[in-house]
């Protein structure tokens, strides 16, 4: 049975009146609150639901939601966690949904949700994804081999160039990683190189591998640089097989990165559930967001059946400590955020600028009807209906836009004329 929009505003509004509010939890708060909400949502359509995650930081929200019980306090006693392989091993789950052995939903690469709606990494199998929250924002890193220490490249590559290049007239292949063509880290490495007149197309060869194996395939000479999301960049470091140029804060203050996106059958058969779902997370969110809880976060991230990292490789740049290797700083503002600063929110605008890069990379067709595909796909208003029944009002932005933003290079992206920011860019996917 389908279930229409105005059918889940009406139970979440009910849901709201009953509900015991959460009290100070600004959006851009840096100490937010989670209070106890008395009961679980009555008449669930199900009690089940099967997530998938990447052994990653930015999964800390559903491992919480799962180990804290977030998910039981709302009649999820059902909701399974489950550790993927890989972002193909995700999307091939997906695709399946739990009927057929697969998952629901997943924490995933913020396009990826859209890629396999239309059907770019499935064959051109269509399944229709719905994004309902953002899980993070920052928190990735750009790493390259010890060849590059003396370099001690940063948020400007261009020294790079002339290796690269001369490496390409010796036929020496230079391999750069990334973890989903079309996703988040492909986006940050690709936009980083290109800033520095690195095309990515032909001065380096893009190769594919699952975020916990990138440390070990740097530390055998099989790449050369990567991008990751932690606790992959400090492990790197820790294990003293490479330095991070940068944190991905730098490159894009507070950029959104992964997202929580189901299967939208799934969340059109159980609007209920599906309320109870973003509940959870979004308290699981700010519970990670609290200081006070990150010692305790990354324990439990530690733990094999999660992300089966030392504590050491996660509690440092989870607490916006950063050591890159050459140099060394403290800062909140660039730390990985769940909750605060509208970490959670879902910005529309956001999604657009990820379908803007995939056209320029050749993912997407330039003719795709980029505003109507955010918009059939965020789903920033169950969000919006979430975060009130959870009393936190206060953190839901006045539009669905950030507005302009600007990137390390001082290139800006107006999501009002995207053509415009396509123009600009000087090295592209797209013919003249």
């Amino acid at each position: 049975m389908s279930y229409s929009r105005r059918t889940f505003l009406t139970t979440a509004g009910l849901t709201a009146m009953g509900t015991l509010a959460l009290h100070g939890c600004q959006s851009n708060s840096d100490t937010p609150n989670s209070s106890p909400v008395p009961s679980p949502i009555s008449g669930l359509e199900t009690t089940t639901v099967r997530l998938g995650f990447i052994p990653l930081t930015d999964a800390a929200p559903l491992i919480i939601a799962k180990v804290k019980g977030y998910f039981d306090k709302y009649g999820l006693t059902g909701a399974e966690v489950i550790k993927q392989a890989s972002w193909g091993t995700t999307r091939d789950n997906l695709v399946l949904g739990s009927a057929g052995g697969g998952i629901d939903g997943a924490h995933i690469l913020s396009p990826m949700p859209y890629l396999i709606s239309e059907g770019i990494v499935t064959n051109g199998k269509k399944v229709p994804m719905y994004i309902l929250a953002r899980l993070n924002t920052n928190g990735q890193g750009i790493q390259l081999s010890n060849e590059y220490l003396d370099l001690k490249v940063g948020l400007d590559a261009s020294p790079l160039r002339n290796i690269f290049q001369r490496k390409k007239r010796e036929n020496k292949e230079v391999k750069v990683a990334m973890t989903f063509p079309g996703g988040t880290h492909d986006m940050w490495i690709r936009y980083w190189l290109a800033a520095a007149g690195i095309d990515p197309n032909q001065d380096v060869s893009t190769i594919v591998v699952p975020p916990p194996q990138m440390v070990a395939n740097v530390k055998v000479g099989n790449m050369e640089a990567f991008c990751v999301g932690e606790p992959w960049p400090l492990q790197t470091l820790n294990q003293k097989v490479g330095y991070s140029a940068i944190t991905t804060g730098e490159f894009w203050k507070d950029h959104p990165e992964k997202a929580l996106g189901l299967r939208s059958d799934w969340v059109d058969k159980h609007p209920k559930a599906t309320q109870a779902l973003l509940q959870a997370v979004l308290e699981a969110q700010i519970w990670c967001d609290q200081d006070s809880n990150k010692q305790e976060m990354c324990e439990i991230l530690s733990q094999p059946e999660w992300v089966k990292a030392p504590v050491a490789d996660i509690i440092d740049r989870s607490l916006g400590k950063f050591n890159l290797g050459v140099r060394q700083f403290e800062s909140k503002d660039l730390m990985q955020k769940y909750w605060r600063d509208n970490a959670s929110y879902p910005f529309k605008s956001h999604d657009l600028w990820f379908l803007t890069e995939n056209i320029r990379w050749g993912y997407l067709k330039p003719e795709v009807d980029t505003k109507a595909l955010v918009d059939r796909v965020n789903r920033e208003d169950l969000w919006r209906e979430a975060a009130k029944a959870i009393g936190q009002e206060a953190a839901i932005p006045k539009s669905t836009s950030r507005g302009v933003e600007t990137f390390f290079d001082q290139v800006q992206f107006d999501p009002e004329n995207p053509q415009n920011y396509l123009n600009r860019l000087k090295i592209t996917s797209l013919k003249a």
